[in-house]
């Protein structure tokens, strides 16, 4: 129970920050005259530093635990935070957001190894879900507290460093609540077979998910980097356009908890499809529907945006060695990570030179591309040898 509250607290918390960037890049683009691309850069600053360290964060949870890193992730993200807090130009932002996406890259993989390994079948689905659902309940405290205080008048800056001091605060409390374990340590009967390997027992069934997880995670980012300029594109004011991404969260939070428990019926193949096709009617319709009923709908595009991401996830397990499960882990946050950093900055430079539209146009693709990928999801298990 301690582990469990440790990994949803870090969990919250990291991605809290992570998604106060969402309301938070629309004030720094007004108050530093930013470009879609250079909001699109910061974007992936953060990203490229998450996505750099997320395999070595798996190697080095089976030497040292999943404590240390994860606390080391807490600080790293706190001190970054603090560092954007007092930052008043392009650049030192973009280098405190290199600091915070070293913090994230310490903190998913790691928290997914120690839930998987001590839940099994269907209810290590909606283990994940939970645990997922609280990085979007965790969302939605630090952007609703983030638009409520801007509503009220205090500086962005002065929003900021509190919210920054909550994560080295919670580093101390992971120090109390975890013992000093190895998840990956335990032996196994195939642990002689599986050294010097990544457990991945089906390759290119793995490689299919890795690259479906990419694209969606590209679209995810996207999104939710781009939507709050949608909507002011469309009329509404700034503090009221991260009202919207606030709605968005909401949804998404009941999204990852609906994929776990829709994965557990339906199968993950059907359950990934029937969220994606409604996903790509929901970004389009954002497109032709007025100002007023977009801030309708969102809330439930949220749901079918990010209930993809509870359904990758799970299938991971499934196709890595329980030993290796961390490395697995930490290869598929890596892409999803790579995916955060190309996606925001790739359509920043496609709204610089055609249009917000087109943007939105190409999440929708994007997202229709993600079905062909989705034999992986068959929910059968391959006990090849691992590579």
């Amino acid at each position: 129970m301690k582990a469990l509250l440790a990994t949803c607290g870090a969990h919250a918390i990291q991605d809290g920050l992570v998604a106060i960037q969402f309301v938070l890049l629309p004030v720094l683009a007004q108050s530093l005259g930013l470009s879609y691309s250079q909001v699109g850069i910061l974007k992936a600053a953060n990203n490229i530093a998450t996505s750099v360290l997320e395999i070595p964060s798996g190697f080095l949870a089976e030497k040292f635990g999943e404590k240390k890193l994860l606390i080391f992730g807490l600080l790293c993200a706190g001190i970054g935070y603090i560092g954007v807090s007092q930052s008043g130009y392009f650049a030192t932002v973009c280098f405190f957001f290199l600091i915070t996406g070293c913090g994230a890259a310490f903190q998913h993989s790691l928290s997914s190894a120690l839930i998987v390994n001590n839940f099994q079948g269907g209810l290590r689905r909606k283990t994940l879900g939970t645990y997922n659902a609280f990085g979007d309940v965790g969302k939605l405290l630090y952007t609703g507290s983030f638009s409520l205080l801007m509503g009220i008048g205090l500086a962005w800056n002065s929003v900021v460093l509190p919210l920054a001091i909550s994560a080295c605060v919670f580093a101390i409390v992971v120090w109390q609540l975890l013992p000093d374990t190895h998840t990956n340590s335990r032996p196994t009967k195939r642990e002689s077979a599986g050294k010097g390997t990544w457990g991945i027992r089906h390759p290119t069934r793995f490689s299919a998910l890795g690259t479906m997880v990419l694209l969606d995670s590209m679209v995810q980012s996207g999104f939710f980097t781009f939507i709050a300029f949608v909507l002011i594109e469309k009329g509404a004011s700034a503090s009221h356009a991260a009202g919207g991404v606030v709605l968005t969260l909401i949804g998404g939070t009941a999204g990852k908890l609906a994929g776990g428990f829709l994965a557990s019926r339906l199968g993950d193949r059907a359950s990934f499809n029937l969220i994606q096709v409604v996903s790509i009617v929901g970004i389009i319709a954002i497109i032709f529907l007025p100002l007023q009923a977009v801030f309708i709908i969102l809330p439930l595009v949220g749901i079918f945006v990010q209930g993809s991401s509870t359904i990758c996830y799970g299938a991971v397990a499934e196709q890595v060695e329980e030993d290796k499960t961390a490395r697995g882990y930490a290869v598929i946050y890596t892409l999803a990570a790579g995916a955060s950093a190309i996606g925001p900055a790739t359509l920043g430079i496609i709204a610089d030179i055609y249009s917000l539209t087109a943007t939105v146009w190409m999440l929708a693709a994007l997202t229709a591309l993600t079905v062909l990928f989705s034999v992986t999801l068959s929910g059968r298990q391959y006990m090849a040898k691992p590579v």
